[in-house]
């Protein structure tokens, strides 16, 4: 029987609350397939899912790729854990050219042990394939049987890489700045991949920003969903922030005040909706906000909050290949300015200080706002 054999990774070393991640796990397989037809099994250690459309198999396994948790899959045979029926479908194995029989026994059992049933087997694909050879360190063609406790062997020769991490919604709720840049959406991915389940927060300033800014960034969010479920997108207005800022302090000052109200702004939301967490996607020393001292200064307005920057050590090139992957890269490339590039000072600060930073925005009634950006807050329901 054909069927397709899942593996986890992570959650093997999650002792007594194991249980609660793979429930979570299955549940998240299960919500990713929804609308095929198939049979789940869970075993110790896999999980199995048979009786699927095999017309319906390249894109099941492209829905399974995309489930945090999953640390890889095998498109696989299943067999009676027998030596008969094991040497029966290896015996069908076709190849032409150098290979290597891997065998695992979960169930202690069953004989003979491993190094010398791979030996058997090996002796099998030899006798019906006369061109093969056995290369033990650099094989062509790799067999795997796996022997389980459930009284069933499966026989693959592919692993497919999955997304690995923590299963989504395993690690609470947090709240992603979507700017529409490369960044942003990574960082949004990798706190997923963490088990985090996200909303978006943008900040739109039309009329200096246009209204294709904004349906990037809904673009952007939709992709996003094919990996970390339906977001809701917070948009807020920034042109009369920007404005204020822009009209009463120093040019210089002008993005590490911008930043200071955002994460305000961030933190009210957070608040207003049980989210756990701020998630921005910032990388040290990539441009003068994210400076040590730019972060440092700009985040010290949040005080009941976390704020987690999964890309702060990465380099751009990293960034970009993640996003080239989950396929943000094309889009946030669209030539469409973002807030941040409005009112943009020719030599802002990048080692801001605390006394500076509050001093220029005495000239603001910051409160007042934040406020003003709360009560204009839009709301879209982004699904896959």
């Amino acid at each position: 029987m054909k069927v397709i054999l899942l593996r986890f990774g992570e959650l093997y070393l999650k002792g007594n609350n194991r249980q609660i991640f793979e429930n979570t796990l299955i549940t998240n397989i299960k919500k990713m397939l929804d609308g095929e037809s198939f049979k789940f099994e869970k075993t110790f250690g896999r999980y199995v899912i048979s009786n699927y459309n095999e017309q319906r198999e390249k894109a099941i396994v492209e829905k399974l790729k995309k489930v945090f948790g999953l640390y890889s899959l095998s498109l696989a045979d299943e067999v009676n854990a027998e030596q008969s029926a094991i040497i029966e479908r290896v015996a069908e194995v076709k190849c032409d050219g150098t290979f290597k029989v891997f065998v695992k026994r979960a169930d202690k059992n069953f004989q003979p042990g491993s190094m010398e049933f791979a030996k058997l087997l090996g002796e099998v694909v030899l006798k019906n394939n006369p061109k093969s050879s056995v290369d033990l360190y650099n094989p062509e063609m790799s067999i795997f049987v796996d022997i389980r406790l459930n009284g069933k062997a499966y026989i693959f020769d592919n692993v497919i890489k999955c997304q690995g991490g923590l299963p989504l919604g395993s690690s609470g709720h947090g709240l992603l700045l979507l700017s529409g840049g490369i960044d942003s959406p990574v960082a949004g991915y990798l706190m997923a991949k963490r088990g985090m389940t996200l909303d978006a927060l943008h900040f739109h300033s039309y009329p200096y920003t246009s209204e294709q800014a904004k349906e990037k960034v809904i673009t952007l969010a939709g992709k996003l969903c094919e990996y970390v479920g339906n977001i809701r997108l917070h948009i807020v207005s920034f042109t009369r922030v920007q404005e204020e800022i822009h009209k009463h302090c120093k040019p210089e000052y002008m993005i590490t005040i911008m930043r200071r109200i955002m994460m305000r702004v961030a933190q009210e939301l957070c608040k207003k909706y049980s989210m756990g967490a701020i998630i921005t996607g910032e990388s040290l020393g990539q441009v003068a906000s994210q400076t040590m001292q730019s972060m440092t200064v700009t985040g010290s307005v949040v005080k009941d909050t976390p704020i987690f920057r999964p890309c702060i050590a990465m380099d751009k090139e990293d960034i970009m290949k993640i996003a080239k992957e989950i396929d943000t890269y094309q889009t946030s490339i669209l030539p469409y300015e973002d807030c941040c590039t409005v009112f943009l000072p020719k030599n802002p600060v990048i080692k801001p200080t605390f006394e500076k930073a509050a001093g220029e925005e005495r000239f603001l009634d910051v409160d007042e706002l934040v406020c003003q950006c709360l009560q204009g807050e839009e709301i879209i329901d982004i699904t896959k």
